[in-house]
């Protein structure tokens, strides 16, 4: 069973773990109705109860800012802590689910997970991706699926197979900042990096 799935039975809906994950993951911002929607991938009735729910509990609060409601993480939530680590525990998408939405975009070479993937605040880049007829409209619809499961923008780098082996010859300082810190690699067909 899929994490989002194991998450969706003890949460009661996907879509709440989304909205959860969305605000605490990014808990210095508010999002109007219309961004939790395109963020989290829900529907408008969808993203009215969660949040109606949320602000029940006290998870959220709520404000008007332009006569336009805004929902924001309430920092007073005495579970705020335990929540974010539970949920960033349950690892937000398997490495070998990345791979098979990844292997529809192209002939990948190399796929790296860093940052939120192995937890470490502190990366550069969340997910470096190699290959050959990348299809980057493909490719950016794979990662905003994957951002709407985890709750957080992700930044990733692309490379066709060319410019990665010239950049990796040069010691290129993202690549660098990539392969030397904490990081895993998915596939590679590239053998040893160092």
């Amino acid at each position: 069973m899929k994490s989002i799935e194991i998450l969706e039975r003890i949460f009661g809906s996907i879509a709440k773990v989304k909205i959860m994950r969305l605000f605490l993951f990014n808990s210095q911002v508010g999002f109007k109705m219309d961004e939790v929607i395109r963020r989290a991938k829900v529907s408008r009735e969808v993203a009215r109860k969660e949040l109606k729910n949320l602000e029940k509990v006290d998870l959220l609060k709520r404000r008007s800012v332009r006569r336009k409601p805004m929902w924001s993480l309430d920092p007073k939530f005495l579970y705020i802590r335990p929540l974010k680590e539970f949920l960033v525990e349950m690892g937000p998408i398997k490495h070998s689910d990345i791979a098979n939405r990844l292997r529809r975009v192209g002939k990948m070479k190399l796929i790296v997970v860093a940052g939120v993937f192995v937890h470490d605040q502190d990366s550069r880049v969340d997910l470096l991706v190699v290959g050959d007829k990348i299809r980057k409209k493909a490719l950016d619809r794979a990662v905003r699926t994957m951002e709407s499961e985890i709750g957080k923008e992700l930044s990733y780098a692309v490379f066709e197979t060319p410019e990665f082996t010239y950049r990796l010859d040069m010691y290129d300082k993202l690549l660098r900042d990539i392969l030397d810190y904490p990081h895993q690699k998915i596939i590679n067909k590239f053998g040893d990096l160092n």
